[in-house]
């Protein structure tokens, strides 16, 4: 219980934290204001009332001796009762009178006091009763019966004030605690917001400095961190980009070498062949090998062909990214004829070019590489946008996924190091049954970004 009380306390904002115990106080203090006033208010009403009672048993006695001494006691005592005021807490009150019927001058509730006011005070029994004898026989009582509409009327402003005092100091108290947490809450919203961005990546935007001196410094802090990590980020794109242009330079090079050298010594060999088998014509059984040496150095030249391709797609700066891409599309369909393969490409690829061009092309390459390879599919559709700036790479097929603890293979893994060089984003989902390879990549920085070699 003591946990989930906790738990509970927790997940409360900070105003309702710091509100709820002000209130709870202030609420304790009006009741225990109640409580005190219900405690001292039914003594000093009490003490009050002391004077009349002494004062009623005074004359009391006074009466008793004068109708003593009397010849008449009987007229005595109706000239004392006619020379009283109706008005006055004393009173005379023969026998036959009810003893418990109040008396003339009893408790009267003044206008504006509540009844349940009246009745938290448990005001006391204040009738004080004297007996007044005539020859040893109790006629009748001399009764103090004291109006406290008064009394009771000037501990209601009483509470009333104490109240209005609780109201005042808890809209005070609560109006300072609002401004001052609202001075502080924005600060560290603004902390918690830029922290947010930081975690995602985005370093650009500072976050605004106010607020108490610790939360300052926290968010300068936090500014500064984000200045590190901004460039520890820039430097990391600048090495990854560097990188990148190394590994397509060395692509380049292996290529130019196998083009030149290995390429030409297969031509080479090629056109011995074809002259050995030309000229055993009418021998069979050598004929028939030269033919067989003839289709390995075909097959040979084939291979050199796709090995030159996947190093070096030689065909973009001629032709251009789109027509490059059409053409991979056009192999993969004849490598995968029980695949069917349907494309959205964006004219506007045309004028894309360098590494930004490069990477496009490996991408889609190394995304149907895998289609071939690991889906065991039989659709897969590949769209190439630009909008708003931002080129949008999305290859999907209907096969059967990828490992959950193996999402991005080695060719992915490089591709995805290539597109983090561009300033770009590569993920790979999962969504109704299809497979998405999206990549995400900034136009305009990707063409600005300096080529090496």
């Amino acid at each position: 219980m003591r946990v989930r009380i906790g738990l509970m306390w927790q997940r409360l904002s900070f105003r309702t934290q710091l509100f709820l115990p002000l209130g709870a106080s202030f609420l304790a203090a009006l009741i225990l204001g109640g409580v005190l006033l219900q405690i001292f208010a039914t003594g000093q009403l009490a003490e009050e009332s002391e004077p009349r009672r002494r004062s009623t048993e005074a004359i009391a006695a006074a009466l008793n001796n004068t109708l003593r001494a009397s010849d008449n006691p009987r007229r005595t005592l109706d000239a004392f009762v006619h020379s009283l005021d109706t008005s006055s807490d004393i009173q005379f009150r023969t026998m036959e009178v009810d003893p418990t019927a109040p008396p003339r001058g009893g408790l009267h509730k003044p206008h504006g006091v509540p009844q349940w006011f009246v009745d938290l005070l448990a005001i006391p029994d204040m009738e004080t009763a004297s007996p007044v004898m005539i020859d040893g026989k109790r006629v009748g009582d001399i009764v103090s019966a004291p109006d406290m509409s008064a009394d009771l009327f000037e501990k209601w402003i009483g509470f009333l004030a104490l109240t209005g005092l609780v109201v005042v100091m808890m809209v005070l108290t609560g109006t300072i605690a609002h401004v001052l947490t609202g001075s502080a809450l924005r600060p560290l919203r603004d902390l918690g917001e830029g922290l947010t961005r930081i975690r995602r990546g985005d370093y650009t935007r500072p976050i605004p400095v106010g607020g108490p001196a610790e939360i300052r410094q926290s968010c300068e802090e936090a500014n500064a961190l984000a200045a590190t990590l901004a460039q520890l980020n820039q430097d990391n794109r600048e090495l990854m980009h560097r990188l990148v242009s190394v590994q397509d330079d060395e692509r380049r090079d292996l290529a130019r070498e196998l083009h030149d050298e290995l390429g030409t010594l297969l031509f080479s060999i090629r056109a011995g062949t074809v002259a050995l088998a030309e000229a055993s014509q009418p021998a069979g059984h050598l004929g028939n090998s030269a033919q067989d040496l003839l289709r390995s150095v075909e097959a040979l030249q084939q291979t050199n062909r796709r090995i030159l391709d996947r190093l070096r797609p030689l065909y973009i700066g001629e032709l251009g990214l789109s027509s490059s891409v059409e053409t991979l599309l056009r192999n993969f369909r004849k490598q995968a004829p029980h695949i069917v393969l349907t494309d959205t490409l964006d004219p506007a690829l045309d004028g894309m070019d360098g590494p930004l061009a490069q990477t496009v092309y490996r991408v889609i390459q190394e995304a149907l590489t895998n289609v071939l390879r690991h889906a065991d599919a039989g659709n897969a559709h590949v769209q190439a946008t630009v909008a708003s700036e931002m080129l949008v790479i999305e290859i999907s097929d209907d096969g059967g996924g990828f490992p959950a603890d193996n999402v991005f293979g080695r060719g992915l893994t490089g591709m995805q190091e290539r597109v983090r060089a561009l300033s770009g984003s590569l993920s790979l989902l999962r969504v109704e049954d299809r497979t998405y390879v999206r990549c995400r990549l900034p136009v305009e920085p990707a063409r600005e970004a300096p080529v090496s070699g």
